[in-house]
C-alpha cells in the first residue's frame, strides 16, 4: 500500500551512506506507511527529511510523478525469522506485561486507550510467525510492523496508537469497487433468504432430509441463524464478526445425490474463499466458556451443539486449513476437542491442527465405524457426549506400544486408497507406480538441462492444485509471471496469446485455485509456510545443500507438507541415461527423499517417446518404473502417448551404430513375418546359374 501511495503522490529519494544499510532492519513496511500517512495528511511545505541513524535520509516531497505499471521499489526489505524467545525478550525490554498462551502471547492492546480497554490483554502475537491481531480493533500485521508501532510510541511518548493510522489508507478504485460489490451481494443473499421456521413444515422437513439433518431442530437452526435461499435451495450460514458483530459474509451450501446414493455438498462463499475467515458459531460462545468442540462443517457444529450443549465452532474451509488469523479466537479454551470427520484425511488434519493449537489442551475424536461424523452420529441416535469424553489426548508420547498404534494400523488398512494420497487426473501411469500424492513426503526431481523439468513439474502441481491441494511455488530460476503464464496455458490447454478474448474467462477460473508464489531472493525461513499442503522448490547447486535437504526433510515431516525439490543432475554423457547417482549431492538427497523422479530424454528420430518419466525410488510401497511422455507444444502439457507401438530408432553416433534402446517398443510380430516373407520372395525370384553342356560351366 505504501509503495502505491509513494509512487502516486510523492517523490522520494533514498541516499545511503552506510553500504550495509540494506542488510539492516532499520525500518519496515509499516514504518514507511507511518511516514507516508504523515506526509499525505500534512499541509504542503518544504521537503521533509526523516533520518535513520547511520543510514542516510529519506527525502519526500509532495510532487506528482508519472506512474508506470512496471515501476519497482528501490528498497527490498528482507523479513528475518523470529522465535518466541526473541518476541518475549523484546516485549520485556519495553516493559510490556504479557501472558503466555497456548499458541499466542497476549499483551495489552496498543491501539485502544487504556481507559476504554475492555480486555487488558486483547492483542495476540502468534508464537510461530510473530503476526499480531488486536481483537478490539481488528488491526493486524507482521512482527516487524508491531515493533515499528512500539518504537514510534516510545519516541513520541504516546500511551496508545490510533488504529486509523493503519486502517485509514485510501483503497484503490478497483479494491473499493470489489469490496462494495461483495458487501452488496452478501446483503442481497441474506435479505432474500428466509428462516426455516418461516417455511411450511412439509417443505422444511424435505430440506432437512435433503441435507441429512432430520434430527436437527428448528430451534437449533434459529439459534445459529441458518436460513434457506430458495432460488438455489441452499442453506445460508452467516458470518458475524468484528467488535459490533456485523454481517461480514455468508456461506451457501447445496446438496445433491450421486449414483452411489451418497449426498455431496457444494459450497460457495461471499466474499471469496481467500477472504473468508469465519468460525461459524463463535458469536454464541461466552467469554466464560473453557471448552469447545472444533468441527470441519457447519452441519456438524449444529449437531454437536444440539446433542451436547457444548460450545462448538466450524472451520471456514473444512479440514484443508486453519487460517492463523483465527488462532486468537481459540485462545480462551482450556480444552479443545477436534472432531473433523470420519475419514483418514480428517484424522490426519486433526493431528496437524492440534500442534498449531497446543498439544496439551487438545483431544482427538478418532474416525471409524463406531464414531462417525457428528451429523451421522446424531441421526443414528449415538451418545455424542460419550464420544467426546472418550476422545484421545493429542500430546506426543516418547514411547508407544502396539496397543496405541493398533487402531491407526487398522485405519490405514481400511482406507488404503485415502492413505495412498491424492490421485493425479492427468498422469494415470504415475498413479500406477506411486499410488498418489501424500502429505509429509519429500520428492526429489531431476532431468537434463532444457528437458522441460519446470514445465513438467508445474503441470504435476497444477493437477493436484485443481483438486484442492494447497500449492506454494518458489523458484530461483524463473520469475513468477512467466511461471504463472506456463501454468495458465496448461490450465486452459491452449495458447491464450492466440485467443486473447478468452483470457479473462480462464484467468477468473485460474484465480480460484489454491495456488501461491513466493517472491524472495536468497535464504528464507521455511517454517513460515506451515499452512501449505504442497511446496515446490527449484534450486541449483549450493555448498550447503546437505543442510538444506535435511531442513526440508524435517519441515515436510513436522508439518505434513509434501515438499518437491528440483535438483540439477551431474554432467553425464549425452548417450547415457540419468540415474539416482546422477543427482547432484545424491548421497544426502537420495537418502532423505521418499520419492526420486527422473525426466529422461533421448535423441530419437521420431518425436513420440522422446521423453519419459522414471521413478527410481518409492518409499511408500517400493514400486518403481518408467513410462513415456508426449509433449504437446500448443498447450505446454505432457501426457501419456496414444496407445500403440512405435518403432523408434536412436540417432546413430557412429556409421554402424544401430543399437535399439532397452526401453523402446519392440517391432510388431506382423512386421517381422513380413520381413521374412520379403526375403523368401527375393530368394525365389533370383535365378540359379545353369551349367553349359558344352563347357560344363
Amino acid at each position: 500500500m505504501w509503495r502505491r501511495l509513494l509512487l502516486r503522490g510523492t517523490t522520494c529519494l533514498l541516499q545511503v551512506e552506510d553500504p550495509n544499510f540494506l542488510h539492516q532492519r532499520h525500518f519496515s513496511s509499516l514504518c514507511l506507511r507511518l511516514v507516508t500517512h504523515r506526509l499525505i495528511h500534512r499541509p504542503p511545505a518544504a521537503p521533509s527529511v526523516l533520518r535513520f541513524p547511520g543510514a542516510g535520509y529519506f527525502l519526500a516531497n509532495n510532487e506528482t510523478r508519472a506512474y508506470k505499471k512496471d515501476t519497482k521499489s528501490t528498497v527490498e526489505l528482507p523479513v528475518c525469522p523470529i522465535t518466541v524467545t526473541d518476541i518475549k525478550q523484546y516485549i520485556r525490554s519495553k516493559d510490556i506485561p504479557f501472558h503466555d498462551g497456548y499458541s499466542c502471547l497476549h499483551i495489552p492492546s496498543i491501539f485502544v486507550e487504556s481507559s476504554a480497554r475492555k480486555d487488558s490483554f486483547s492483542l495476540f502475537i502468534d508464537k510461530t510467525t510473530g503476526q499480531f491481531l488486536c481483537k478490539d480493533t481488528l488491526v493486524e500485521g507482521s512482527w516487524e510492523d508491531l515493533q515499528d508501532c512500539l518504537e514510534v510510541m516510545q519516541k513520541e511518548e504516546q500511551d496508545f496508537l490510533s488504529p486509523h493510522v493503519l486502517l485509514g489508507y485510501p483503497e484503490s478504485v478497483e479494491e473499493q469497487e470489489e469490496r462494495e460489490r461483495e458487501l452488496r451481494e452478501v446483503q442481497r443473499i441474506w435479505s432474500s433468504a428466509v428462516p426455516l421456521t418461516d417455511v411450511p413444515e412439509d417443505e422444511a422437513q424435505l430440506i432437512k432430509t435433503m441435507f441429512q439433518i432430520p434430527k436437527v431442530s428448528n430451534a437449533t437452526l434459529k439459534k445459529f441463524g441458518v436460513r434457506l435461499f430458495k432460488p438455489t435451495k441452499s442453506l445460508v450460514f452467516p458470518w458475524f464478526g468484528g467488535p459490533d458483530s456485523s454481517l461480514k459474509g455468508v456461506k451457501l451450501l447445496s446438496a445433491q445425490n450421486t449414483d452411489t446414493d451418497k449426498v455431496t455438498y457444494n459450497e460457495a462463499t461471499v466474499p471469496k474463499c481467500s477472504s473468508y475467515y469465519n468460525l461459524f458459531g463463535l458469536p454464541l460462545v461466552s467469554r466464560m466458556d473453557s471448552e469447545v468442540v472444533l468441527t470441519g462443517r457447519e452441519l456438524d457444529t449444529l449437531a454437536v451443539s444440539q446433542a451436547t450443549g457444548l460450545p462448538s465452532v466450524a472451520l471456514p474451509r473444512g479440514v484443508s486449513c486453519l487460517p492463523p488469523v483465527l488462532l486468537p479466537y481459540l485462545e480462551q479454551f482450556k480444552r479443545v476437542t477436534l472432531w473433523l470427520g470420519e475419514d483418514i484425511r480428517s484424522w490426519e488434519a486433526s493431528k496437524i491442527f492440534s500442534r498449531k493449537l497446543g498439544l496439551r489442551r487438545c483431544s482427538l475424536v478418532r474416525p471409524g465405524e463406531y464414531q462417525p461424523s457428528p451429523v451421522e452420529a446424531l441421526a443414528q441416535g449415538k451418545n455424542l457426549n460419550r464420544i467426546i469424553k472418550a476422545s484421545i489426548p493429542a500430546a506426543h508420547k516418547s514411547i508407544v506400544s502396539f496397543k496405541q498404534l493398533r487402531e491407526d494400523v487398522y485405519g490405514e488398512l481400511l482406507n488404503t486408497e485415502q492413505v495412498a494420497g491424492v490421485k493425479w487426473m492427468r498422469f494415470p501411469e504415475l498413479n500406477r507406480i506411486m499410488k498418489g500424492h501424500r502429505k509429509g513426503e519429500l520428492t526429489v526431481f531431476t532431468g537434463p538441462t532444457g528437458s522441460g523439468k519446470t514445465t513438467f513439474i508445474s503441470e504435476v502441481a497444477l493437477d493436484l492444485c485443481m483438486q484442492g491441494v494447497n500449492t506454494l511455488w518458489g523458484s530461483f530460476e524463473i520469475n513468477n509471471v512467466r511461471l504463472a503464464k506456463i501454468m495458465l496455458t496448461q490450465f486452459a490447454m491452449q495458447r491464450l496469446e492466440e485467443n486473447l478474448e478468452q483470457y479473462d474467462f480462464w484467468a477468473d477460473k485460474f484465480e480460484e485455485l489454491p495456488l501461491y508464489f513466493m517472491t524472495f531472493h536468497g535464504q528464507q525461513n521455511i517454517n513460515q509456510f506451515y499452512v501449505i499442503s504442497h511446496f515446490s522448490e527449484c534450486t541449483t547447486r549450493t555448498e550447503h545443500q546437505d543442510h538444506i535437504i535435511g531442513a526440508f526433510r524435517k519441515f515436510a515431516t513436522n508439518t505434513s507438507c509434501h515438499v518437491t525439490l528440483i535438483i540439477h543432475p551431474r554432467k553425464e554423457e549425452d548417450d547415457r541415461e540419468l540415474q539416482t547417482a546422477s543427482i547432484f549431492g545424491s548421497a544426502k538427497a537420495s537418502q532423505e527423499a521418499d520419492n526420486v523422479l527422473i525426466l529422461q530424454e533421448k535423441k530419437l528420430v521420431t518425436c513420440p517417446g522422446r521423453r519419459s518419466l522414471q521413478v527410481t525410488k518409492n518409499r511408500f510401497d517400493g514400486d518403481v518404473g518408467i513410462f513415456p511422455l508426449d509433449f504437446i507444444k500448443a498447450s505446454l502439457t505432457f501426457s501419456a502417448p496414444i496407445k500403440g507401438k512405435h518403432k523408434l530408432r536412436k540417432v546413430p553416433t557412429k556409421p554402424d551404430d544401430e543399437e535399439v534402446e532397452g526401453h523402446e517398443v519392440a517391432p510388431k510380430k506382423d512386421d517381422i513375418k513380413k520381413d521374412k516373407a520379403e526375403k523368401a520372395n527375393k530368394t525365389k525370384k533370383t535365378p540359379r546359374p545353369v551349367k553349359s553342356p558344352a563347357t560344363g560351366k
